[in-house]
């Protein structure tokens, strides 16, 4: 018969110095020893009422006097180390009686991913009580190492499976397992007959050095010295587990009495230091049609973000820094990068990915990015988006935080909660006839007078390369056109925040490295279709990051008459209001 402990880490954080090293040698105990798992179950029996100060009843002290007997096996989930750094005050002025004192303390922890780190003893064998009373202390763990090592442990039923072991105690040969494995000295209990046995000799060793005198009393610093002598060695192996950090210096033990080093073998990357390896199983092979990235500053101070006027050069940094770590890992990414494995550019409609720069909370700051792919994102594309922590904005003194919000389909962004999926919908699961400009739309071309690069003539273009039918009627919002038609601004343009259109002007229209515009112009348009499209609807120069961008105004709107209905005939809309 055996018995599994399986334990859980809420707060994914595992605290815990190896005996006999300082906390600031940054060193993690990884599994937890043998000996800290027993100290703990007695030490959770005290605090949690289990027992009284009178010690353990017998039930529990068979169980630990069992599971002393025997070395576990673990099955540890992946870990990866971590640790800050902070000076900590010493309560002692410096030399001017003036500023405290402070010295560097790390703060070192493993950082458990999902999973459930189960010790086991395969051999042992328990009656009713004393697997019982393992039962009730496991659940009332609440930490195991240090208190911030927050645990929620339960008893494994007979019967249930139980993880292959990947952490064992070193055979009686000492043979390897092999290549991908390492050693790790641990601290565990000695076996209760050996204790005794041990604990015996060396008891009368000690006292043999101050012998009682014959024929005559003994003194009272005679007694006195055997009896502390005697008081070195715990009674029994409890006692031992039970014994504090002041009662060993006291008595001079440097490693506790009634405990022994063992090795075990763990794999290699049990715990990973340094940054961690990009996990190419973290998710499927399935391709995603768009991720969400939230941005924040440390200060977590909205308005030191990026205005919406920079929505083209937030763009470009991040599509660098895409660029570059693709071109790290290597193989090709042309959803990201726009080119193929020989580096020539893809060619087709568009299917690479826009980098869209977003201001969802509509306070004239950019707070997240979408990254859009019609073609989809692998997951060679997904594991590069992740690895982008940061990026950074003109001014600004520290780097911005980059953490991914949202993925999968455009219908599973818009479900985020309320206000950004709200806000999302018509910007990217829009399907309607109305489109307003939400950034100013770059013509990809020198603008004409006349012939096809007219302006009208270039948005048909733009249309077209994406497979979009023509407008049947379009409005020029800004700058004001020079025909004798006056094209009043809807009130509501300005009330619902993005389409503000003098900050048009204020906008970053050409790239720090790339192609540049033909002319640092945008303009505010409203487009109206014949028959509902679907969005996202991004179109001219900078498309791909944010420029050109619009939203739809009319969700659901089958046809052109909508539209007239939606605006009015001759400039009025039904309620009399003003329109474009």
């Amino acid at each position: 018969m055996s018995l599994s402990l399986a334990f859980r880490f809420p707060a994914g954080r595992y605290h815990a110095t190896p005996y006999g090293h300082h906390v600031n040698e940054g060193l993690i105990e990884w599994p937890p020893s043998p000996w800290r798992v027993l100290r703990a179950l007695i030490s959770v029996g005290y605090t949690s009422g289990a027992w009284n100060r009178s010690g353990p009843p017998a039930a529990a002290r068979g169980l630990i006097e069992k599971l002393s007997a025997e070395l576990p096996h673990y099955h540890l989930p992946s870990a990866i180390g971590a640790h800050s750094r902070h000076y900590m005050p010493t309560g002692v002025l410096d030399d001017k009686k003036i500023i405290e004192k402070k010295t560097l303390v790390f703060d070192t922890w493993a950082r458990i991913e999902d999973g459930e780190m189960t010790i086991t003893w395969s051999s042992v064998r328990l009656d009713e009580a004393e697997r019982s009373i393992a039962g009730t202390l496991v659940e009332r763990l609440s930490y195991l190492g240090r208190s911030e090592s927050w645990v929620a442990g339960r008893l494994v039923a007979p019967g249930d499976d139980i993880p292959t072991g990947n952490c064992f105690p070193e055979a009686r040969n000492g043979a390897s397992p092999g290549r991908g494995w390492e050693q790790v000295p641990l601290l565990a209990a000695l076996d209760a007959g050996d204790f005794a046995e041990w604990r015996s000799v060396q008891l009368e060793t000690a006292l043999a050095e101050l012998p009682l005198p014959h024929g005559r009393k003994p003194s009272k610093a005679l007694l006195r010295r055997r009896s502390e002598a005697a008081e070195s060695y715990p009674a029994d192996l409890l006692d031992c587990l039970q014994k504090d950090t002041n009662w060993l210096r006291r008595h001079g033990w440097s490693q506790p009495p009634g405990s022994r080093r063992v090795f075990y073998w763990r794999k290699r990357d049990a715990i990973e230091v340094g940054s961690p390896r990009a996990r190419s199983t973290r998710r499927s092979e399935t391709r995603i049609e768009a991720m969400l990235l939230s941005l924040a500053n440390v200060q977590r101070n909205d308005h030191a973000l990026p205005p919406v006027t920079r929505t083209l050069p937030q763009a470009d940094l991040l599509h660098r820094a895409l660029v570059g770590i693709a071109a790290r890992k290597g193989g090709a990414q042309p959803e990201l990068t726009g080119r193929d494995g020989n580096r020539r550019p893809l060619r087709g409609r568009h299917a690479h990915a826009h980098i869209i720069p977003l201001d969802l909370d509509r306070d004239g700051h950019l707070d997240h990015v979408l990254i859009w792919a019609p073609m989809g994102l692998g997951s060679a594309a997904q594991d590069t988006i992740h690895a982008v922590r940061s990026t950074f904005t003109k001014g600004g003194l520290e780097p911005l935080r980059l953490a991914v919000a949202g993925r999968g389909s455009l219908t599973d962004l818009v479900r985020l909660p309320d206000p950004y999926g709200k806000r999302l919908a018509p910007l990217v699961a829009g399907y309607g006839s109305i489109w307003q400009s939400v950034t100013p739309f770059v013509p990809p071309r020198h603008v004409k007078t006349h012939g096809k690069h007219t302006l009208l003539g270039q948005i048909h273009a733009e249309l077209s390369s994406r497979d979009l039918p023509a407008t049947v009627d379009w409005h020029q919002l800004a700058p004001a056109p020079r025909s004798t038609e006056t094209v009043a601004l809807p009130d509501r343009a300005f009330r619902n925040g993005d389409a503000r259109w003098h900050r048009f002007r204020h906008f970053v229209f050409s790239r720090q490295r790339g192609p540049q515009p033909p002319v640092e112009c945008g303009f505010a348009l409203r487009l109206m279709f014949g028959q509902p499209i679907a969005g996202p609807l991004a179109l001219g120069y900078g498309s791909h990051f944010g420029l050109g961008l619009f939203e739809c105004l009319d969700v659901g709107a089958p046809t052109v008459n909508a539209v007239e209905n939606l605006l009015g005939r001759n400039g009025r809309n039904p309620a009399g209001g003003a329109s474009g």
